[in-house]
């Protein structure tokens, strides 16, 4: 049976990344190694981390003095890279979720957090509006989709200070005006490639303007001077996330990606929203096109777990919420068919006809 995998993450890749990179784990680029075990300083390796940067500036349209890092660690290491590297006395983080909690965590570490704004308050259902960014905040961090929650900010914020965007869930997944950031980082295993690897954009002046000292490894300068290969980089991962690049600019780029996303997420939230059974969490405005979280009406809610039973019997997979939320989250990242939405509205229609 075909599997509809809607996991949050790790999450779906593409069958064009599969294949790709599982001939290299048997044969690496002719070298009759596998890419398991070749160097990372070989000629053919160092030509994939080559391509997979120079792809990330060309959808991403990256202008001049920024650099392209793939590191270690996961977006949670630069939870605390960026104030490393970037706080000087104070910063501005907006808390729309668990991993945006996380983050203002860490930076309380090196420095005054400024709150500047939070959904606490309704469990992360909305996007908060209407907030103050200090002038003196060294920079101004937000995360532009939360996975846990369903909201998303799908536009790039004006303020008057550095800005710094975890993009973990939703990089790809529209054009970004990358000339307003001087950082934008995001975990692989979402749209780009498995977990192993984070893709950290960073603007080059904004480095070395702290005063503390940053162990190597931490500071983003090591890793542009090395080309990203200071320590032994994560090489599998960043080889899959070139097939990823390559897919997404042979389907028409970044735009083309929207495009189809908007239109899975709009199939189903059309579903949920006509639907006598099934309803969303999230405030409509503030829907994120990545993680749909949706519930049972009251009246239906002890019917979760059979829906999860009935949907498994179609193929699907990775539908059920967070703990924290409940019910049911449909990712629809880039690599996820239209046709797998299609296969849950069915599933969902044909569960409601029968109760």
């Amino acid at each position: 049976m075909k599997k509809h995998n809607f996991y949050a993450g790790p999450s779906i890749l593409s069958e064009y990344t599969i294949k790709n990179t599982a001939e290299a784990i048997k044969d690496f680029a002719g070298t009759g190694l596998s890419i398991l075990e070749v160097s990372h300083r070989s000629k053919e390796f160092t030509a994939v981390m080559d391509e997979a940067q120079a792809l990330v500036k060309e959808l991403l349209e990256v202008p001049e003095g920024y650099s392209v890092l793939f590191l270690g660690g996961g977006a949670s290491m630069q939870f605390c890279m960026v104030p490393f590297n970037l706080l000087k006395k104070k910063a501005a983080y907006t808390d729309t979720g668990t991993w945006a909690a996380n983050a203002i965590k860490e930076a309380k570490l090196f420095g005054e957090v400024d709150v500047v704004a939070s959904s606490k308050d309704k469990n992360y259902t909305y996007i908060p509006k209407n907030f103050t960014v200090p002038e003196d905040a060294d920079y101004f961090h937000f995360t532009s989709n939360n996975t846990i929650f369903g909201t998303e900010v799908r536009f790039d914020p004006d303020v008057n200070v550095p800005l710094v965007a975890d993009m973990s869930s939703d990089i790809f997944s529209r054009p970004v005006d990358v000339s307003k950031y001087d950082v934008i980082y995001a975990g692989a295993q979402k749209n780009l490639a498995p977990a192993g690897v984070t893709i950290v954009i960073v603007k080059d002046s904004a480095l070395g303007n702290v005063d503390r000292a940053i162990p190597t490894m931490l500071d983003y300068r090591t890793h542009i001077k090395k080309g990203s290969m200071f320590n032994t980089p994560p090489v599998l991962p960043i080889y899959s996330a070139l097939q990823t690049l390559k897919y997404y600019k042979e389907l028409g780029g970044v735009k083309e990606m929207e495009r189809r996303d908007l239109a899975k997420a709009e199939l189903l939230y059309s579903a949920i929203d006509s639907s006598k059974m099934f309803v969303g969490t999230v405030e409509p405005e503030d829907r994120s096109i990545m993680n749909v979280c949706f519930v049972m009406k009251p009246e239906y809610v002890e019917l979760e777990k059979e829906f999860i039973d009935f949907a498994s019997t179609k193929g699907i997979v990775g539908i059920k919420g967070h703990r924290s939320v409940g019910g049911f989250r449909a990712s629809l990242y880039n690599a996820l068919p239209i046709e797998s939405v299609k296969v849950l509205v069915e599933a969902m229609n044909e569960f409601e006809k029968r109760h």
